[in-house]
């Protein structure tokens, strides 16, 4: 172990508790630096729990210079993972996700310049939002990466992504570290400056930076309390409230779901590989999943009469495909994904089970868009 002491932003969230407990049992110092936002973290959550005698932990904020002071103290590496990070909350909480993403960006990064540290590496998480709408291949002009879908299209119930030169329909394929980058959210724009000051600061200021590119992390831990992010989180509550489940478009957008093991095996070789330093991996199971796909393998696992309505809404800002190439991550990391999606369903489950019931404030979080004009 070439360094031990650990701090890790939004430590005590979803990825950031288990790699905190993971971190640990390897032998490594971890402080947590973490606001306890109560969207995530309801009556100071299970996750907050599992880590809070174990860690040395600061209830405060990436806004605030003297927080970040003070968590660096000693500090060797820092896994930056504190963020808000709804796609369609942060099409109309603008100033929220640009100040936590950006601003507390910008503060640890002046400290690195202008103070006094013991910083050696970073780890950024990104995310694969930045890419936007993935990588396609058309018929006509190969491969091509389509701008965000029309209004007019979805209206008329036409979902399909098209090329942006012919405007025919095109083909997904996996999207690698060298696609376009054109995010399609303010969420995922805030995570591309993110991601590029990081790696610009790293090479000046001579400190190594990782930047993962995460896909749809989900797995048992996740917040259930949460409108906003994680569909597999949100299609439990609503089951487990004895509420249908409603599917935008016509169900078969689909995304790459990876399982929190994997994701905290990720993260670790990136702390501890230096073929890591100042480079960008995807991070994911490397296999497209549908929505409706995600919706019935729930339905069964739960043993539930919930009903599945295809609704052909839709909102704005929301891509229709992305799912990761990992043969970069694999070639230098040695990544590989243990958890298929079926086990990761089954162990989802299983603990989602155990839990008390979350109020379900799906209802209220629509309502929000479509009064914004966001939802379709």
């Amino acid at each position: 172990m070439k360094y031990k002491n650990v701090l890790i932003t939004g430590g005590a969230g979803f990825i950031g508790s288990n790699l905190s407990l993971k971190l640990i049992e390897k032998g490594y110092k971890v402080t947590v630096l973490d606001n306890l936002s109560p969207q995530i973290h309801e009556k100071k959550s299970p996750l907050y729990n599992a880590i809070k005698d174990k860690v040395r932990f600061i209830q405060g904020t990436v806004l605030s210079y003297d927080d970040w002071k003070n968590a660096l103290d000693g500090v060797e590496i820092v896994v930056h993972l504190a963020a808000e990070t709804g796609t369609g909350q942060s099409m109309y909480e603008i100033e929220k996700y640009t100040d936590v993403n950006i601003k507390g960006t910008s503060i640890f990064l002046d400290i690195l310049a202008n103070e006094n540290h013991s910083v050696k590496k970073i780890i950024i998480a990104s995310s694969r939002s930045i890419y936007g709408e993935g990588k396609y291949e058309c018929s006509i002009h190969g491969i091509v990466y389509p701008t965000e879908r029309k209004d007019e299209d979805m209206k008329n119930s036409d979902f399909k992504v098209k090329c942006p030169i012919c405007n025919e329909n095109v083909k997904l394929f996996a999207t690698d570290e060298t696609s376009k980058i054109h995010p399609s959210s303010i969420y995922g724009i805030t995570k591309q400056v993110q991601e590029q000051m990081f790696l610009v600061m790293g090479k000046s200021l001579n400190i190594p930076v990782v930047a993962f590119r995460y896909q749809n992390v989900y797995g048992a831990g996740q917040s259930l309390s949460n409108p906003y992010t994680g569909i597999l989180s949100i299609f439990s509550t609503r089951i487990k409230n004895g509420n249908d489940i409603t599917i935008f478009e016509d169900g078969k957008e689909s995304r790459d779901f990876v399982y929190i093991d994997d994701v905290v095996d990720a993260t670790i070789l990136g702390i501890e590989k230096d073929e890591a330093n100042y480079e960008v991996f995807n991070v994911g199971f490397g296999k497209a999943i549908d929505v409706l796909t995600v919706a019935n393998s729930l339905v069964n696992e739960y043993s539930s009469s919930s009903k599945i309505e295809i609704s052909g809404n839709y909102r704005l800002g929301d891509i229709r495909d992305n799912y990761a190439d990992l043969t970069k991550i694999k070639e230098k990391l040695g990544f590989e994904p243990k958890v298929s999606f079926e086990e990761g369903i089954r162990r989802f489950v299983k603990w989602v089970n155990l839990q008390e019931v979350s109020e379900d404030k799906y209802e209220k979080s629509m309502n929000e868009m479509k009064a914004k004009g966001l939802y379709k």
